[in-house]
């Protein structure tokens, strides 16, 4: 028999398969949010004391994920055939949705310099992203945002909490630097080197 609330939480959160809000816990338990509180706290509390699996408050509720030192090992295991990843197409077009949302498929294709379609069709498949509204204008385009499972696969409460793009983005002079070789001008410049 189990002897605490803690417990039967940890029970209910390995089973399930999206996260499980704190007035839903109640509920099943049959407890006070307060109750439930607590027993997260106790969970959580036992959980960082040398176990592989971490509670956390994602996408409107709790889950268990593991432990961040596992990484290394966890990718070995998920290196295997039975991993299905996304390309990184899907990938950058799915960084363009959660940090640009709403956007369109043409904005998303824009931004990433090549049609975007199958990239965006799996996404939605996957039900990373999804349809949220449509533009304004002539043509009314559909807008994708990200989806709480999005949230739950990021290990995030929402879209505010993605790392800040300017960390990630070089200084503008290296930008510069960069873009010379497509600038007309820099082609008729008229230096030669001996």
């Amino acid at each position: 028999m189990m002897d605490s609330t803690a417990q039967l939480l940890e029970a209910i959160l390995f089973v399930a398969e999206e996260p499980v809000s704190t007035a839903e816990l109640a509920q099943v338990l049959e407890l006070p949010t307060s109750a439930i509180d607590t027993a997260i706290d106790d969970l959580r509390d036992s959980l960082s004391r040398g176990h592989g699996i971490v509670l956390k408050e994602v996408a409107g509720g709790w889950r268990l994920y593991t432990h961040e030192d596992a990484l290394p090992y966890l990718e070995r295991y998920a290196s295997t055939d039975r991993v299905k990843r996304l390309s990184n197409a899907a990938l950058e077009a799915l960084s363009v949705v959660a940090y640009r949302q709403p956007v369109s498929r043409g904005q998303i294709a824009e931004i990433r310099g090549v049609d975007s379609d199958h990239a965006v069709r799996t996404l939605e498949r996957r039900e990373l992203v999804k349809e949220i509204g449509r533009a304004p204008g002539p043509g009314q385009a559909v807008l994708y945002g990200t989806t709480p499972l999005f949230l739950e696969k990021m290990g995030i409460a929402s879209v505010a909490d993605l790392p800040p793009l300017a960390d990630h983005v070089p200084p503008a002079e290296i930008m510069e630097t960069l873009e010379m070789p497509m600038r007309p001008e820099s082609s008729s410049s008229g230096s030669t080197s001996s």
